[in-house]
């Protein structure tokens, strides 16, 4: 009988990471309105609320942090709406977006703080009468009006180091 004799594996030259930016948005339901921020930026749009994953912090995570921030509510997550990537040319953009109910007192902030401005219940009816921030709100707002599928948030697994 002939053994093989392992082979050194060829040289591999390291390639440097590709910078990933990671958002969390939520959007969060309550019979037929949805939660809209008013953000704090140029021209003050409305959307979801949503923002950057912080390091150590999981998507999930973020999503009910975001939420509390920018617009006083506290949620329970029901699952995920859609995962989104942006291969961009020098970095990538990731994006999960998940889908809430609120707990608790679901009365907005009424007041601008460093997070953003102001939140809202708005229904897909009252959509007209506000700044959004992209097609993108009217367009996952139809999407769930019409029953799209909402994924368990298991589909999207939190590995800790160590663990």
């Amino acid at each position: 009988m002939h053994l093989a004799v392992p082979q050194p594996l060829p040289h591999v030259i390291p390639r440097p990471p590709t910078p990933t930016w990671a958002f969390a948005i939520t959007i969060v339901r309550r019979g037929d309105q949805f939660l809209l921020v008013q953000e704090d930026k140029p021209g003050q749009p409305w959307y979801f609320p949503a923002g950057l994953v912080e390091l150590g912090e999981g998507f999930a995570e973020a999503a009910v942090r975001e939420t509390w921030e920018e617009a006083g509510v506290s949620v329970r997550l029901m699952g995920i709406l859609k995962m989104v990537q942006t291969p961009l040319e020098d970095s990538a953009r990731m994006r999960v977006i998940f889908v809430a109910e609120p707990v608790g007192d679901p009365t907005p902030k009424s007041h601008a703080d460093e997070h953003s401005l102001q939140a809202r219940w708005v229904r897909s009816c009252e959509l007209d009468n506000y700044r959004l921030r992209g097609e993108s709100v009217r367009q996952l707002i139809g999407e769930l009006e019409r029953g799209a599928p909402v994924f368990p948030s298991s589909v999207l697994e939190l590995e800790r180091p160590g663990s």
